[in-house]
């Protein structure tokens, strides 16, 4: 029988009722900060690297739409795609780099994961454990989920996903872990889709934060995870998620990934109006 994992962020991060849920997303795409656009049908031809961030809808939604409205142009329901969804340990529970098999439950209806995808990569991949501790509270990846599935009540896409959790987010590990996923998606032959779901920075004034923020974005759109790496340490960058970064540009490349490029970028502060302590959040797509 399939483990369940259950939502921990329902009903606080998004609403938890479907209606409801769908009513947001949508004005998360027609948001004045979103696309202003709803998801359209497109064509799966080549593997897609997306930067996503992961705070309450009410926050960074309308910046998160921007990266499943390029996706939407970019898949198809003609066959599965295997969505590969890194995200930072918040909680410090689990192993140092989690994936996990089973059904996420989503108030939108059950998300499968690539069941022979997540077998490879935690057998091939030592710094990988199948441990599912990491993931049951953990809300940067579930909350990737509703939007996912929104495209596929859309019959926009069909999807199984691989979640994988980081705690351990140095710079080999995240290089490691982004390796193996670009030689199991060649080896299984799979549609590939990498999410890294991350904000950037946290808690500081938004002229602070927007300049910090340019320095990881400047080293995302120029494909340069080492770059990356080193400024988020020497420039004290509170960027939550820059080894699913990391693992997601490494992945990219490996599979041929030639550009990339920034959606949308805002703050909290920009929601609402309160700059002196903002959070960034950013779109942005490798492929």
């Amino acid at each position: 029988m399939n483990k369940i994992r259950y939502p921990a962020v329902a009903g606080l991060f998004y609403p938890s009722h479907p209606d409801e849920l769908i009513d947001m997303i949508e004005q998360c795409y027609l948001h004045k900060f979103g696309p202003k656009s709803m998801p359209v049908h497109g064509t799966y031809e080549k593997p897609i690297g997306l930067l996503c961030p992961h705070a309450g809808y009410v926050y960074s939604g309308p910046i998160q739409a921007h990266s499943y409205y390029e996706l939407s142009k970019r898949v198809d329901a003609l066959e599965e795609t295997t969505v590969v969804i890194l995200g930072p340990n918040h909680t410090g529970l689990g192993s140092g780099v989690s994936v996990m098999d089973g059904i996420w439950r989503t108030p939108l209806g059950d998300v499968k994961c690539d069941e022979e995808f997540v077998e490879e990569l935690w057998r091939k991949c030592e710094i990988v454990d199948l441990d599912e501790t990491a993931h049951l509270n953990e809300h940067s990846i579930e909350v990737q989920l509703p939007f996912l599935k929104h495209l596929e009540l859309l019959n926009i896409a069909k999807f199984k996903i691989v979640p994988i959790c980081m705690m351990f987010q140095d710079y080999e590990t995240a290089v490691e872990v982004g390796y193996f996923i670009a030689k199991i998606a060649k080896e299984l032959n799979r549609r590939i889709v990498v999410i890294a779901s991350s904000d950037l920075t946290h808690y500081e004034p938004q002229e602070i934060a927007s300049k910090k923020d340019a320095i990881v974005i400047k080293d995302i759109l120029e494909m340069n995870e080492k770059e990356l790496y080193e400024d988020v340490v020497n420039y004290n960058i509170s960027m939550c998620g820059y080894g699913p970064v990391i693992a997601m540009l490494k992945a990219m490349k490996t599979l041929g990934a030639e550009k990339a490029k920034l959606l949308a970028y805002a703050t909290s502060g920009d929601i609402t109006g309160d700059y002196s302590a903002v959070v960034g959040y950013a779109s942005a797509i490798v492929e």
